[in-house]
């Protein structure tokens, strides 16, 4: 009866206003999205497997194609303009389907409260699977993480849920379906934190573990428990080899930068063009299909391209070319507003770039028996962390999903010299530039709100010589100020009573409050989800100016001033 009181409706708070009840149906609903999570992922796998049997084998099959020896015919641009037909077909029945999708999820949260309409979940991953399947340079971890995140949003529409648990729903569903994909539940779990949680906190990460963890066991059980691109062979690094990696590092921030600036001028090439954008998918799956044809590596998902790489298979000329062909055949597709994932083709850019520096470090000190392979699983993360700015997540998941955790130190060096080279040159980057065009400036950086830091105690003033007036709301000595703040906001009082054991220690005054507001106003101390908007937002011949909103409490509230729920 006891275990029963403790999870019932009331109970002490046990993170940002949840109580353990609220916390614990928060957790059913992690498993929930962790089962559907997994299973998605495996049908999305397996459809894009089909596909690219189908349009470019001309066999059946459900696993991903290995492009090592095929030799495609010009019957490929024919396959590419269907399946960019198709994309736009199906982005006039849904036209959020366009781009790579954590820019859209994004939208959704800070716009439309987390709501995702229903048609995403079959429009998105069909329509990149399609893509995928007919030679589009892309991974599947985009499309994954809007389906994921589509069917978390939707759960949080069907159920009472506040904005806020919404949000965490849809971020919970996006991991658990990257985790069901790739097998990295960490890299999953910090990929919602760096990019769609807007919060760090206990009600937000209880979910998040057991939907990832659950995932991942789904994929154990109906794929397979290897790392995905296992790395063979890697020992550890040597510290003497350190000072290599700084230069990689070097290497990969400049790398980050390109990505970003030649994507964007690919876009605005696009947009500034003749060509309808209805069309642009149709002209860039011509464009990657011609690439195709002469570098039939850079095609489709390229998963097998990746695991020789970071085994070290591919001679120094094969890497240069597979570079080249496909970082411009991604540039191409992705800036034609077709549908696709960013990860992998990074991972496979970063890679190939990381195994040519290796391979020429390993001809000009020969006596320090350099191993190409680490250089480019390292450089893989550490382009992907700094070009999406995503530290965290490019550098685990690397270390993840090829299972080379003895790299964490060259890694993290990595990594930090190419953030520092990444940062200087771009303000923003892949994951939120076209949110910057609508008029839409994200901040993830948070700090900690004073008000659930600093107590009732420390903030007192002392007890007054004259008797207190009857009536006067309290508070304990050990609450924080957010209990107090609440009181004022409730109550017309001047001042609160702290008590410590039912006996008066001190008083809490309205003005001692209102300088704490004063300075968070400052330091505009920013609250999830952190919206910085600038002009105004323009959709449809319409305009809605945005505001910030603090979305903490149980209960839906009436949608934000924005776009209509799950418009694109």
């Amino acid at each position: 009866m006891e275990l029963l009181r403790r999870f019932g409706a009331g109970g002490h708070e046990v993170s940002l206003a949840e109580t353990p009840g609220r916390m614990a149906v928060l957790a059913g609903m992690g498993v929930i999205l962790g089962v559907v999570g997994g299973v998605a992922a495996f049908l999305v796998v397996k459809l894009v497997g089909l596909i690219s049997n189908l349009a470019l084998l001309h066999r059946a099959g459900w696993g991903l194609p290995n492009l090592d020896h095929y030799h495609p015919g010009p019957v490929l641009v024919v396959v590419a303009a269907g399946g960019g037909l198709a994309v736009v077909a199906l982005s006039l029945w849904t036209p959020i389907i366009k781009g790579h999708g954590i820019p859209e999820t994004l939208e959704a949260i800070v716009v439309r409260e987390s709501r995702i309409r229903p048609r995403v979940l079959i429009a998105k991953p069909l329509s990149a699977a399609i893509a995928m399947g007919t030679g589009g340079p892309f991974g599947a971890e985009g499309p994954i993480i809007v389906t994921g995140g589509c069917v978390g949003s939707l759960l949080g529409q069907i159920l009472r849920v506040s904005p806020a648990e919404r949000r965490i729903l849809l971020a919970t569903g996006a991991a658990a379906g990257m985790a069901g994909v790739f097998a990295t539940p960490i890299a999953a779990i910090v990929l919602a934190f760096e990019l769609l949680l807007f919060e760090r906190s206990l009600r937000a990460l209880l979910p998040l573990v057991l939907a990832c963890g659950v995932a991942t066991e789904i994929h154990y059980l109906m794929i397979g428990a290897q790392p995905l691109f296992y790395a063979d062979g890697i020992v550890t690094v040597p510290a003497f080899q350190l000072p290599l990696f700084a230069a990689l590092g070097v290497a990969a921030g400049i790398l980050a930068v390109l990505l970003n600036k030649g994507l964007f001028a690919c876009e605005s090439l696009f947009r500034r063009s003749p060509i309808p954008q209805r069309w642009q998918p149709v002209v860039g799956a011509v464009c990657f299909a011609l690439i195709g044809l002469a570098v039939p590596g850079s095609l489709s998902v390229g998963y097998w391209a990746i695991t020789d790489a970071v085994n070290g298979r591919f001679l120094l000329g094969a890497a240069v070319v597979l570079f080249v062909a496909k970082l411009g055949s991604w540039w191409i597709a992705l800036a034609s507003n077709t549908s696709g994932g960013t990860l992998a083709p990074m991972f496979l850019i970063g890679a190939t770039m990381g195994e040519s520096i290796g391979i020429g470090f390993a001809h000009l000190f020969p006596a320090l028996h350099i191993q190409p392979a680490a250089f480019a699983l390292v450089a893989m993360g550490a382009t992907f962390g700094a070009a999406a700015r995503a530290l965290l997540t490019g550098g685990v998941f690397a270390l993840e999903v090829t299972g080379a955790y003895h790299l964490a130190v060259p890694m993290l060096i990595c990594l930090g010299i190419a953030e520092v080279i990444t940062g200087a040159f771009l303000q923003e980057r892949i994951m939120t530039d076209k949110l910057v065009q609508r008029g839409l400036r994200i901040e993830f950086d948070t700090q900690v709100d004073p008000f659930r830091t600093a107590v009732a105690g420390q903030a007192m003033d002392p007890l007054p010589d004259e008797p207190l007036e009857p009536g006067l709301p309290t508070v304990a000595s050990s609450s924080n100020l957010h209990d107090a703040l609440t009181l004022f906001l409730t109550t017309t009082a001047d001042s609160v009573v702290v008590v410590d054991d039912a006996t008066p220690v001190g008083v809490l005054a309205r003005a001692t409050i209102i300088g704490v507001l004063a300075r968070r106003t400052a330091e505009d101390l920013p609250q999830p989800p952190t919206l910085h908007p600038f002009g105004t937002y323009r959709r449809h011949r319409r305009t809605w100016r945005i505001r910030r909103i603090d979305q903490t409490h149980h209960g839906d509230t009436p949608a934000a001033t924005g776009p209509p729920a799950g418009s694109a």
